[in-house]
């Protein structure tokens, strides 16, 4: 061992603490161990990561190794100890069993216990479905059509002629997986995989279904009623259970996804569930108040505009937005008042706004004479 430096290995600084050497060695044994890593030099690093391990991962190893160099102390006259010995070390850390525990398991490996077979699952179809405005936001229901793998009706799904000619695997005995043992010069590990025989099956098929051709399902068109929420909005998705792919065999059908896509409104537009617009008002209603029809999802209301109301007032009309979804709640509409001043005006009415404008003076527009006063004093 001497002459190595088991930080730079592990890649941890000489103050290291316990913890920061266990997680530095899981991972470099994660990425280096043989049966994880096919490359060449993947089996001395990995046996370097470890024997760098067995001593920072001793107390007194470790307290040996930076005092004389070697995890034996000043007495030490050989070479690095046995793999028996070895695997029994590193007791400060919970030893290298659970290390290893942790990692097989991590890759679905020897750690997980032989049970029955494992059901297959369907993939997800994703399709788009657009939707007017008034449809996303008061709820609709809409029946779509689109085509999907189902399980073979005529062989239950099995792939043999009337469901009937297949034999059970006798490598897997049905299960569909099978555990490699492998002997390695770190030992022995065990790891689970699809069986090869019946590529997970658990049967073995005599005569094909003539209907599948031994697939087990098939392509059919499907038809499918939707029910769209209130309050729905663009780029949601609705997931349908189980209406989506039936699996290559037996299992389970996967999802269908329905990306949504909303109309924009000529004149709402949606933030979250309130609905924002401009109303545009002549400045004599403005100027004097008056009443102005606000539309809504549903008809329109009639409200009282006061005088002297500002361009770019927000007037908010609770509980006339969007539902929320799922609950009995709404947004607001918020209307965001737009002065408008006339254009083109004919002689006769510039005359008009000519003798009014000489009825005001400085102090009936405070803003305009605050400005003044502060351009004055620069």
């Amino acid at each position: 061992m001497a002459g190595k430096d088991y930080y730079e290995i592990l890649g941890v600084s000489k103050g290291a603490d316990a913890d920061e050497i266990k997680s530095a060695y899981r991972r470099l044994a994660k990425k280096y161990h043989p049966d994880l890593n096919k490359t060449p030099e993947a089996a001395e690093k990995f046996k370097e990561i470890n024997e760098a391990y067995e001593v920072l991962g001793d107390e007194k190893k470790r307290a040996n190794y930076d005092q004389f160099g070697s995890a034996d102390g000043p007495q030490f006259q050989g070479g690095a100890s046995g793999f028996g010995d070895f695997f029994e070390g590193a007791g400060g850390f919970g030893g290298f069993s659970d290390i290893f525990s942790d990692i097989f398991s991590a890759f679905g490996g020897a750690g997980g216990a032989r049970g029955s077979r494992v059901q297959q699952r369907g993939d997800d179809i994703n399709i788009a479905m657009r939707l007017s405005f008034d449809e996303a936001i008061f709820g609709v229901e809409k029946q779509i059509s689109f085509n999907r793998v189902e399980t073979c009706q005529k062989c239950g799904g099995t792939g043999a002629k009337n469901g009937k000619e297949f034999s059970t695997c006798p490598d897997c005995k049905g299960v569909g997986r099978v555990r490699i043992q492998q002997n390695t010069m770190f030992g022995t590990t065990i790891r689970e995989t699809v069986c090869p025989k019946c590529g997970g099956s658990g049967k073995i098929i005599k005569e094909r279904c003539e209907e599948c051709g031994g697939k087990g399902c098939k392509r059919v068109p499907a038809q499918v009623r939707v029910k769209v929420p209130a309050g729905i909005d663009n780029g949601q998705t609705i997931r349908m259970r189980g209406e989506g792919n039936g699996p290559a065999g037996q299992g389970i059908a996967g999802d269908l996804n329905i990306k949504v896509t909303v109309a924009q409104h000529p004149i709402f537009k949606r933030v979250g569930t309130d609905l924002l617009f401009d109303l545009y008002v002549p400045f004599t209603t403005c100027l004097l108040g008056g009443k102005v029809d606000i539309p809504l999802t549903k008809g329109i209301k009639t409200i009282d505009l006061e005088p002297g109301t500002l361009n770019g007032t927000v007037m908010r009309v609770k509980g006339k937005g969007v539902k929320v979804l799922n609950r009995d709640a709404y947004g607001d509409i918020l209307v965001t008042i737009k002065t408008e001043i006339p254009r083109n005006l004919a002689r006769k009415g510039k005359d008009l706004l000519r003798q009014l404008d000489d009825k005001f003076d400085e102090d009936d527009f405070p803003k305009t004479k605050e400005f003044n006063s502060r351009i004055k004093n620069l």
